[in-house]
């Protein structure tokens, strides 16, 4: 499945690669007649390119959109970038091994699960979300107040990977895994609404809106976060990061072009998400519209859009400059990646990733080009007041 939207999405990575490559960089702001590598090395800069989503259209990946429909791609030398969603008929990390895509987003511990699994190298090359936003959410009173109730229960999960987090949590805690019977629910919150979970999976952007923008039968108004009993994972050692943008390793040690795209992608992506962190309700709309006449998008109203553009904002501007990796979060996901295992006994990962799994080389020059521009890179999100409606209309 593909969908272009109306000008496409230009996305682009890159890794720590040698100094020639990373000389190419400083080109990035050239896009007529070729670019110098600066070991006087030319190429053709790249004009085209392709980003995997890990999901159908909506505010989660904002930036990207919104990039594209402000132009920002354009003003770094893309004119045909095409965003390929995914509704789970698609990996992104392996769209992006097949090189049928030129960038990915995906969450780290699920990538990792894939390098160690195939031995093919990706580059984290922007950290777009800093915070984790899962959480499992159970109806108050039924006893599932933190990751040391999970034993014994039924926890819900998407599956695709999701689950590692729940696991993570639980090793941190000494639990045991084969205890949780791991029950696969859809991306709605109907498992828990019909009690087929205990504690349901749920993001902050999406889930947790999707159950109270349901009326409660027995007071005829929406349910209230009070009704339930919520475990954040950013709250626990299992917390794993999550939305990244991945690069091919290999591809941007050997070609310096998309070193260069890679700078001028990033660029255009922070300008994207900085206008999603000034302008929510704008940006909301933006991604409402594309998903109102994408080829598929899940159906939610214009009032779930904007409180997912509100809380994917809290997710991304923390305060530190966008999309650096955070060394100690990584360690932290690294380290739940290793400790992780599932109820059948299953390890995600048995060995480090290596090196070459994160670089802020690339990201950091994007930034340092954006500042020398005059634009403000780093800061935290100020949250807008968002009422949630039924259905989300």
């Amino acid at each position: 499945m593909r969908h272009s939207t109306r000008r496409g999405i230009a996305v682009a990575s890159v890794f720590t690669i040698a100094a020639l490559a990373l000389a190419a960089c400083s080109g990035s702001g050239d896009s007529g007649d070729g670019g110098d590598g600066g070991g006087g090395e030319d190429f053709e800069p790249l004009t085209s390119v392709k980003l995997q989503l890990q999901w159908l259209p909506q505010a989660q990946f904002a930036g990207y959109y919104v990039a594209q429909e402000q132009g920002y791609f354009e003003e770094e030398g893309f004119d045909d970038v095409e965003i390929v969603p995914s509704g789970g008929d698609i990996v992104p990390q392996d769209a992006l091994v097949a090189g049928d895509v030129d960038f990915a987003i995906a969450w780290v511990p699920k990538v990792l699960g894939t390098l160690e699994a195939t031995g093919v190298e990706l580059t984290d090359i922007a950290q777009v979300f800093q915070e984790s936003g899962t959480m499992q959410v159970a109806w108050k009173g039924d006893g599932i107040e933190s990751v040391a109730d999970f034993e014994g229960k039924r926890i819900g999960s998407w599956g695709f990977g999701n689950e590692w987090e729940i696991f993570a949590a639980m090793a941190a805690d000494d639990l045991d895994a084969s205890t949780v019977s791991i029950t696969t629910q859809d991306f709605s919150m109907n498992a828990l609404l019909d009690r087929d979970v205990d504690a349901a999976q749920a993001m902050t952007y999406n889930e947790w809106a999707q159950i109270l923008e349901v009326v409660n039968p027995d007071t005829g108004e929406l349910y209230q976060p009070e009704d339930f009993d919520v475990v954040s994972y950013q709250d626990t050692e299992g917390a794993m990061l999550q939305d990244a943008i991945w690069a091919d390793t290999q591809r941007l040690a050997d070609d310096p072009a998309y070193a260069d795209a890679a700078v001028r992608f990033l660029k255009a992506v922070t300008k994207g998400w900085i206008f999603a962190r000034d302008n929510p309700e704008e940006a909301a709309e933006i991604v409402y519209d594309i998903a109102s006449n994408a080829e598929a998008a899940f159906p939610v109203g214009p009032v779930h859009q904007l409180w997912q553009m509100n809380e994917v904002n809290k997710l991304i501007w923390t305060g530190a400059d966008f999309g650096l990796v955070d060394q100690t979060a990584w360690d932290r996901t690294v380290a739940g990646a290793l400790s992780a295992v599932n109820q059948d006994g299953l390890e995600l990962i048995t060995t480090e990733p290596a090196a070459s799994a994160f670089s802020n080389e690339y990201i950091e020059q994007a930034l340092a080009e954006l500042a020398e521009d005059g634009v403000e890179v780093g800061g935290e999100y100020t949250p807008i007041d968002v009422v949630l409606t039924e259905g989300g209309q």
